[in-house]
């Protein structure tokens, strides 16, 4: 049988996209991985890769092997993990992107109790509501509200989750109630990630541009301007779970909330993904099973 040094590595630079990013990725250093990819191509007398001073893409005959390949690699990961799985130390850094209240306030207590079980993983959270590159960034995975833009991504639903539409009494005693959506545009709108609200009408999702003297990225900041009667605030309900149990905010067009939303765990379409982070997002499924907002 054909000796299997390099395959490990070349499969790791068609996935990283780079020699430089694969090293990072398998802990060694990058002329390791060039030179056991150079000593594959020889052995099989072909070129697998084109390199350049800016990129390193596939050959024709280096896809076709990537393709054969890549399963084998993910094959023996898997069965070493089956194997070691009762004495398996995770260890490295887990490096997440979150954004948003859902994360601050659920997701990562979640990864605190993760990280409390294996000693020797490092927990690195960034709150950024930019969607990530997860090769040049370094993360492992993303926790996203809604509806991805990018197909070349694995989105696993985490949980189900609504939007619900509020004011604050004095505002609504101020400025009226709005009972149909287009009456959103003769009031202030609390704007977070965009202008664009999208509201279910006779069953299909409508979208309506709103307008307001506040705009803020912050979830925190747009409840609590809300709180504070400066306008409709539109966004996930557990940002105000507690505010509509006491009072302090009030729903309004209740009959049209886009109730079918979703928060994600997003990562690449890949399966070459570090232990640290299957085992992490696994964790993060089953923590969330039974929750309800």
């Amino acid at each position: 049988m054909e000796s299997f040094d390099g395959v490990i590595e070349f499969v790791a630079v068609a996935e990283k996209q780079g020699f430089s990013a694969a090293a990072k990725h398998l802990e060694c250093s990058t002329s390791h991985v060039s030179r056991q990819v150079a000593r594959l191509e020889a052995r099989l007398g072909c070129a697998l890769l084109a390199r350049s001073t800016r990129m390193v893409s596939l050959t024709k005959l280096g896809e076709a092997y990537y393709q054969q390949c890549k399963d084998l690699v993910i094959g023996l990961q898997q069965a070493n993990e089956a194997v070691s799985s009762e004495q398996l130390q995770l260890s490295g850094t887990l490096r997440v992107s979150v954004a948003g209240t859902f994360a601050e306030m659920y997701v990562v207590p979640a990864l605190l109790e993760f990280i409390q079980q294996h000693k020797a993983l490092r927990l690195e959270v960034d709150f950024n509501s930019r969607m990530v590159n997860f090769v040049e960034d370094g993360f492992d995975f993303a926790i996203r509200y809604g509806q991805l833009k990018d197909s070349g991504l694995i989105a696993r639903k985490l949980v189900d989750r609504s939007m619900v539409a509020v004011a604050s009494p004095d505002y609504l005693s101020r400025c009226g109630t709005p009972l149909t959506v287009a009456d959103l545009k003769e009031h202030s709108c609390l704007i977070s990630n965009n202008d664009n609200w999208r509201f279910v009408i006779h069953g299909q999702i409508e979208t309506i541009k709103v307008s307001g003297q506040f705009v803020c990225n912050n979830a925190n900041a747009i409840v609590m301007a809300c709180q504070m009667g400066h306008g409709i605030a539109y966004l996930p309900k557990s940002n105000f779970t507690e505010l509509l149990a006491t009072g302090a905010v009030e729903p309004v067009l209740a009959n049209y909330w886009n109730t079918d939303i979703s928060s994600s765990i997003v990562y690449q379409d890949r399966r070459f993904l570090p232990s640290r982070a299957r085992a992490a997002i696994d964790y993060l499924v089953e923590y969330f099973a039974s929750w309800q907002e």
